[in-house]
């Protein structure tokens, strides 16, 4: 299995982020541990955790058992819903770092933004500390509508470098890209292929077969054509390498709108109304 060399995109806080990643949700601290050795050697840089996940500490086992070194990784973890607020987010920051056990995060992110709680724009001003601090060096939201950015941005300055969203062909998130667009965000996108069920659409197939590549492949380089960046995950090694090597074909015009007709064929979560701790 050969290495690929991912390219990167460059966020509003000047940091360089690779343009495709590993998500780890459902992974069990054994998981992380044993994949992301693999991981890394076919090219992932890029390693998405989160509190709620509760394996950071297999992801930090994973990165130091890879053998690459620490500032080639790009780690990213996010706060859960319970450790909203100022203090609390602090506290939960050195809890992740001590779990991970790292002395700093590339990116931080508001898990979920919980409107209902009433405590996400103090949540970001930890944040803003956080970054102040030279603890982290992005900071950005998950699953955050423009609204709720707005809000964070009235009461902060500070505009987050990332959004990580529920977006893939089924729900391509239009006023949200938008926003993104101009505001300078980063798009992360989680569930990129729909957990597989994506994968068998005619538009998909038909893409893949042309390309001579795999359905899952020609999903994610419908990611990349728009500017989004994926986070596939996997703990099988032949699925991580097919999902890395997305950097030696293109998708035309056509294609992207063939495959873009299936939005609105899968339910949106709404940030709005989602409790999550």
């Amino acid at each position: 299995m050969r290495s690929v060399n991912v390219p990167t995109v460059t966020l509003s806080s000047g940091v360089d982020m690779p343009y495709l990643g590993l998500g780890t949700w459902t992974m069990t601290d054994a998981d992380a541990a044993s994949a992301i050795p693999v991981a890394a050697r076919l090219g992932y840089r890029m390693i998405d955790t989160a509190a709620l996940y509760q394996n950071e500490r297999g992801v930090g086992q994973g990165v130091r058992r890879s053998g690459v070194p620490r500032e080639e990784f790009f780690i990213t973890s996010k706060v859960s819903g319970r450790d909203h607020g100022y203090d609390r987010t602090l506290k939960a920051f050195d809890e992740t770092l001590a779990r991970l056990d790292l002395d700093y995060l590339d990116l931080y992110l508001i898990h979920w933004p919980l409107p209902m709680r009433g405590l996400y724009a103090e949540t970001w001003k930890a944040f803003t500390r956080i970054l102040a601090d030279g603890r982290t060096t992005a900071i950005g939201v998950s699953n955050f509508t423009p609204a709720h950015i707005d809000r964070i941005v009235a009461e902060t300055g500070v505009v987050p470098a990332v959004n990580q969203i529920q977006l893939n062909p089924r729900v391509i998130q239009r006023a949200s890209r938008a926003y993104a667009a101009e505001q300078g965000i980063a798009l992360q996108t989680w569930r990129p292929l729909c957990q597989g069920d994506l994968l068998a659409e005619r538009a998909v197939r038909e893409t893949a077969e042309r390309h001579g590549k795999s359905p899952a492949q020609v999903v994610l380089r419908w990611h990349l054509e728009q500017g989004l960046i994926p986070l596939p995950k996997s703990v099988n090694a032949d699925r991580l390498a097919a999902n890395i090597d997305v950097f030696d074909f293109s998708l035309s015009p056509a294609e992207i709108d063939a495959i873009s007709g299936l939005d609105g064929t899968e339910a949106a979560v709404d940030p709005a109304t989602t409790e999550v701790d």
